[in-house]
């Protein structure tokens, strides 16, 4: 018995293979993808020695209505499919590999999960913009999925925790009682922290202005694609910025984790204060000057910076010597992604 975790992208597929016991079987990427359905029909064969007892998708957008893991079903499809405006960039591309499976294996039962489900907990003073009551536009969240797998992975659990999802795409959440109480990303995964070619936040008539620039179509690939450490450093790689070590990647550094303190003093205001924060994603695990520039930065909460900022795997970097811990925990959503359709279809 195995789960096949798919992760669609407009133009990749990623695929994971776990057995009944969350082990990992097998992985496959696929770039350039043209077709879905030929890239699932390849992964398919890639993976054909196994059983598959079902199939789990990573969905971007769930919207206010699916918020936990779901079966697949005509009526949540429809769902996913209506959410399209909302994630024009994401939504598609989890569709097609959803329909890809149905048309070539229509008996193996599939299974949704939500990047914006973790968030459904956050208070309607943190979700709704102060603007005329608009269908659809309010904040939302993203990394959910990362965010839950990372809450279940602590013990002991903290009361009041800052996550902090690093990577091309980055973000950060506040985590009262093991529930998201409010996060960075919002409408759409362009707010919050800069990241790697998105601009993080950026003030409405600016936005305005680049779209009076550039047409609304340029001024939303400027926004997403060709903006953050890309724009401010050459590169849209931390790892590339940090070899690179000219004034422009300095900088761009630098903003990342100035911004990244910034937004987690917000964080922490609406929790009440913090006692534990914890690293995830490709930059939160394996950059210790990111992690100990973010930290010193946060000095003012009692967490207390030491050498041990190397440290790896679900460990603290700080114990007694610090009122504030802190963590890195790996990121693993297609795990999280297979343990919830394993727990679907039992």
């Amino acid at each position: 018995m195995s789960i096949l975790v798919l992760n669609a992208g407009s133009s990749s597929v990623k695929s994971a293979l776990f057995d009944s016991d969350l082990a990992p079987i097998d992985s496959l990427t696929l770039s350039e993808v043209a077709d879905h359905q030929d890239a699932v029909a390849t992964i398919l064969d890639h993976y054909a020695a196994h059983r598959l007892t079902a199939a789990a998708h990573r969905v971007v957008h769930g919207g206010v209505a699916l918020t936990i893991p779901t079966r697949i079903t005509p009526k949540v499809r429809a769902q996913i499919a209506a959410l399209i405006p909302l994630a024009p960039l994401h939504n598609p591309a989890a569709l097609a590999g959803i329909d890809a499976v149905t048309a070539l294996a229509p008996d193996l039962p599939q299974v949704a999960c939500f990047d914006t489900g973790f968030h459904a907990t956050n208070p309607r003073v943190a979700t709704a913009y102060a603007i005329p009551d608009t269908p659809g536009i309010r904040r939302y969240g993203f990394h959910g999925i990362s965010y839950a797998d990372l809450v279940g992975r602590l013990d002991p659990q903290p009361h009041r925790l800052l996550a902090l999802h690093l990577g091309n795409g980055a973000s950060l959440c506040a985590i009262r009682s093991g529930h998201s109480v409010a996060t960075t990303m919002g409408y759409s995964p362009l707010d919050g922290l800069t990241m790697g070619t998105r601009s993080g936040t950026i003030d409405p008539a600016a936005v305005l202005a680049l779209a009076r620039l550039h047409g609304i179509d340029g001024a939303e690939t400027l926004l997403n694609r060709k903006s953050g450490l890309l724009a401010l450093g050459g590169a849209s790689d931390m790892r590339t910025l940090s070899r690179a070590q000219t004034k422009d990647a300095r900088f761009a550094i630098g903003h990342f984790t100035y911004w990244a303190v910034r937004h987690a003093g917000s964080m922490i205001a609406a929790m009440g204060g913090i006692d534990a924060l914890a690293f995830t994603g490709g930059i939160g695990e394996n950059d210790p000057n990111i992690r100990a520039a973010i930290m010193e930065g946060l000095a003012f909460t009692g967490l207390v910076t030491d050498a041990d900022a190397n440290v790896r795997g679900d460990a603290r970097l700080h114990t007694d010597t610090s009122p504030v811990s802190a963590w890195i925990v790996p990121a693993q959503e297609e795990r999280a992604i297979a343990a919830a359709a394993l727990r679907l279809i039992a």
